[in-house]
């Protein structure tokens, strides 16, 4: 029970100690309101919040309002309202990116790489901030130090290695990298180490349990609201992947087909119709938009759950 509950009211005060200790006791609640998490937000607060949704909500309106507009009277338009030519941009756009076998790829290789980050992720979390091995100080910061390391370093060899394995041109080649990250094992550890208590651990081997079971008993339960915002992290992140997907599908871009990928192909030539790739770039857009409207909720009370766990 939080101490906030545990204060007794300003009237059960003033019964059993008189109307001086109640209005003292009345000027502490009045300094807890101010400063306290009970505080209540006030316009300022509420104007803050407004400005700040208009300015991220504003280029996914740009978008739109580009996609809807006639391209030749694109570079002319600069009002706020939508213009007409939306549904034709979106069809248009829709047939070009070969949508649906496209949107199956995407979500294949995010999902993929979303299930086995968090699987491993949390395997190596729990080792790191549980277990007592030998090296774990010196491997962690080697692992934590890979993500220092940029992307377009780690491109070349990892291109060499892929066509070694006649794996370039595959949807494989896209998922294999992206199996684990440091980001992940990082995230997994840092939260494990504090919302997972020493005492459950020794709870479940008393009772028994072997270190899998310990593991998939106490560590898994205990890391969910983590390992739900670590698969949306990384789903999102292999959705906007472009520069890798890229160089290991190549030329195969037409023939296995992501999001990404079909929306650049919008943009070649020496004639782009930026209405066109605008209604590309939506429709890509689109799936995250209804995933944030279908699991945000849910996402940010796990986030809430496992803060104040303890």
């Amino acid at each position: 029970m939080s101490s906030a509950r545990s204060v007794p009211s300003v009237a059960l005060t003033r019964q059993l100690a008189g109307p001086g200790a109640a209005r003292a006791a009345a000027r502490r609640r009045g300094r807890i309101r101010q400063t306290g998490e009970g505080r209540r937000p006030g316009p300022v607060s509420y104007a803050v919040l407004v400005f700040i949704l208009l300015i991220s909500l504003y280029p996914i309106y740009y978008t739109v309002q580009i996609a809807s507009t006639a391209k030749e009277t694109m570079h002319d338009f600069m009002g706020l309202s939508l213009g007409s030519n939306l549904f034709d941009h979106l069809a248009t756009a829709f047939k070009e990116l070969n949508f649906w076998r496209a949107l199956r790829n995407t979500v294949l290789v995010s999902s993929l790489c979303a299930l086995s980050v968090v699987a491993f992720s949390t395997l190596a979390g729990y080792s790191f901030a549980k277990l007592r091995f030998r090296g774990r100080g010196p491997l962690m910061v080697f692992v934590v130090g890979t993500m220092a390391i940029p992307t377009q370093l780690t491109a070349v060899p990892l291109f060499i290695v892929m066509s070694k394995l006649s794996l370039t041109g595959t949807l494989t080649a896209v998922v294999l990298p992206g199996l684990v990250t440091a980001f992940g094992v990082f995230w997994m550890t840092q939260y494990l180490e504090a919302a997972l208590p020493y005492e459950l651990i020794e709870a479940a081997r008393v009772d028994g349990c072997s270190m899998i079971r310990t593991f998939f008993h106490v560590a898994v339960p205990a890391a969910r609201p983590a390992a739900s915002m670590l698969a949306l992290f990384t789903f999102i992140a292999q959705w906007t992947n472009y520069y890798w997907p890229f160089l290991a599908i190549g030329t195969a871009a037409q023939r296995k087909p992501l999001l990404t990928l079909a929306a650049g192909t919008l943009s070649a030539g020496h004639y782009q119709d930026n209405t066109l790739i605008m209604a590309g770039v939506a429709l890509t857009s689109l799936p995250l938009i209804i995933l944030f409207f279908v699991a945000g909720k849910q996402l940010v009370a796990g986030i809430m759950a496992g803060a104040v766990k303890g």
